[in-house]
């Protein structure tokens, strides 16, 4: 499992990023898409030795200075640049933004009322070590029959990495499983004990899928995209999802699925029908 998680996440910017994203030529015997480390260097301003030490962790305490250069030249988003900062203090040691506080398991009312007015979409709650705190009665219908709510509490980075049925409900497991590790990544990783402590969890009952991705995947997963789900009534699903991301004091995210498609909006309509006969027939 990596140790250099800057140096990682510098390489694998600098090797997606495209010269044209950074206005320079593409030229006609680049071997791959993304820029050399001496364009970098260039860009930046700092040696190539430099940027070579940062990514093989030999130096791992750039200046704030050489960090926005970083960031400049590898056309960082106001979220990378964010995590970038985040991973360069961590190497320091001695502070995290989160503390040694526990996991955030309750969920302010306003926030379940919000919750509550989304109905009948699947929306869920979850904190940072990717536990279920609340959802939507459509989440319960989309999610439960798969389970996604199995556990006490359900979590559903365990659920992917260690549940025969995950592999069957995701289509595309592989990338859910990059997006779960890039999110128990976003922030300073095993420097926060919680994190660690389930990533330890995971390599013990997940093994090489999880330590693989764990040493190569970086962190911040995507905020929005479409996930293709198996449910076992409605069949294939294509679900375009939104991540919202409560104050850092809540350190939780909501995340809420729309149908990407008019056969997924009619099998959502169907599982929100029976649901409903089920809560009638329930009340009589």
């Amino acid at each position: 499992m990596s140790d250099n998680e800057l140096g990682m996440f510098l390489r694998i910017r600098r090797e997606t990023v495209t010269p044209a994203q950074v206005g320079l030529p593409a030229g006609s015997r680049r071997r791959t898409p993304g820029l050399r480390r001496s364009e970098v260097a260039v860009l930046a301003g700092v040696s190539v030795e430099y940027v070579t030490r940062l990514e093989q962790g030999h130096d791992r305490r750039p200046s704030a200075q050489v960090l926005s250069a970083l960031a400049d030249a590898l056309a960082l988003t106001g979220r990378e640049r964010v995590h970038l900062h985040r991973l360069a203090k961590g190497v320091e040691g001695g502070f995290t933004c989160r503390g040694d506080a526990a996991p955030v398991r309750t969920v302010r009312p306003t926030v379940q009322g919000l919750i509550d007015h989304l109905e009948p979409a699947p929306a869920v709650l979850l904190n940072h070590v990717s536990e279920v705190l609340a959802c939507t009665a459509g989440y319960r219908r989309l999610a439960g029959p798969i389970g996604l709510l199995d556990g006490t509490p359900p979590n559903l980075a365990r659920f992917v990495f260690t549940d025969d049925r995950a592999r069957a409900a995701y289509p595309d497991w592989d990338h859910v499983a990059d997006e779960h590790v890039a999110a128990l990544k976003q922030g300073p990783f095993r420097l926060d004990q919680a994190v660690a402590e389930l990533a330890d969890e995971l390599t013990i009952t997940a093994g090489e899928s999880f330590t693989r991705r764990a040493g190569t995947v970086p962190g911040l997963p995507r905020s929005s995209g479409i996930v293709r789900l198996v449910h076992p009534e409605a069949g294939e699903l294509r679900l375009a999802y939104e991540t919202l991301e409560l104050p850092v004091d809540d350190n939780q995210r909501l995340i809420v699925y729309l149908p990407a498609d008019a056969a997924t909006t009619a099998a959502l309509d169907r599982l929100d029908r029976a649901g409903v006969r089920t809560l009638r027939a329930v009340a009589s």
